[in-house]
């Protein structure tokens, strides 16, 4: 496999395990350049998702987006002071994140600036390049906790801030409920969140945005969700495979605090959840306010 060059992006594997080789911390450690990835080296990939996502490897994934499946929400005397469910989801024809050339990155995103102009009612809104951003934007993405940032070592390892930060950008609606990251570690990551614990609400609103980004990328381009029946959405990270989802609410846990982070973390195994801090997967911990979300994608 040493010598195997993929067709899209001209991905090897000794990229898709630079993390690994660098860094000794990894929870997963291999990315894919492109879906190619996960065919040429499928040798490599396939006992790796097949151990993280608990699957046999002759299963197959399926995906149902029906909100009016979902009964039942968050009861209101939980302490959840927000709800956010995001996927990610990429295009034929073009590079993951790590592979993705310098050219399909601006091809993608002008593509995908065409198709939120398209948007309208509640997921209509704005789109916002990273490159020449102005500072006041730059300073409300920052407050809204909406804008990605440089600098993640482990995005860097594999290849995912070349050119930064050229052809990355942020959409988000008017009421900053939906938003869509272009091109950070996967080609999108279409996003439905908003304050109380309506779960449903929330669910419909990316359900139906997932769709309308979808609808209009085909209308314009004809490209369509990389889309697998083994591991569902394709994804730059193995861990996002499948419905690409991690739903999440942010959650006052004073007990658990005080049990030590450790102890939440056991408990959170137990149940094939994950802990994060509020400040996302590598920002931190700060207060009693966690981060709870579906560890499992598949």
């Amino acid at each position: 496999l040493a010598g195997v060059t993929t067709k899209t992006s001209g991905f090897t594997l000794g990229q898709a395990i630079a993390c690994a080789v660098e860094f000794d911390n990894q929870h997963c450690g291999i990315y894919a350049g492109d879906y190619d990835s996960y065919k040429d080296f499928a040798d490599v990939f396939d006992p790796i998702i097949q151990e993280y996502h608990g699957i046999s490897a002759d299963a197959k994934h399926t995906s149902d987006m029906d909100a009016n499946k979902i009964v039942g929400n968050i009861d209101p005397a939980v302490p959840v002071k927000s709800v956010r469910i995001r996927v990610g989801r990429s295009f034929n024809g073009f590079g993951l994140s790590p592979g993705i050339t310098k050219q399909q990155r601006l091809d993608l995103e002008a593509l995908l600036k065409v198709a939120f102009g398209n948007f309208t009612g509640d997921l209509e809104g704005n789109y916002y390049p990273l490159l020449g951003m102005e500072e006041g934007v730059r300073q409300q993405l920052v407050d809204d906790h909406f804008l990605f940032v440089s600098g993640d070592r482990n995005l860097i390892a594999a290849g995912m801030e070349r050119d930064w930060p050229e052809g990355r950008g942020i959409f988000h609606n008017k009421d900053k409920t939906f938003l869509v990251w272009v091109n950070e570690e996967d080609q999108t990551r279409i996003i439905s969140m908003q304050k109380g614990g309506d779960v449903k609400a929330v669910f419909e609103r990316l359900a139906r945005a997932i769709k309308a980004v979808e609808e209009s990328v085909k209308k314009e381009s004809g490209k369509e969700f990389m889309c697998d029946e083994k591991y569902g959405y394709i994804h730059s990270c193995p861990t996002n495979l499948g419905t690409g989802m991690r739903a999440s609410v942010h959650v006052d846990l004073p007990g658990w605090t005080k049990e030590g982070l450790d102890k939440l973390q056991a408990r959170c195994e137990e149940l094939a959840l994950q802990p994060r801090g509020t400040r996302g997967e590598s920002g931190g911990q700060t207060g009693i306010t966690y981060d709870i979300s579906n560890k499992h994608r598949l």
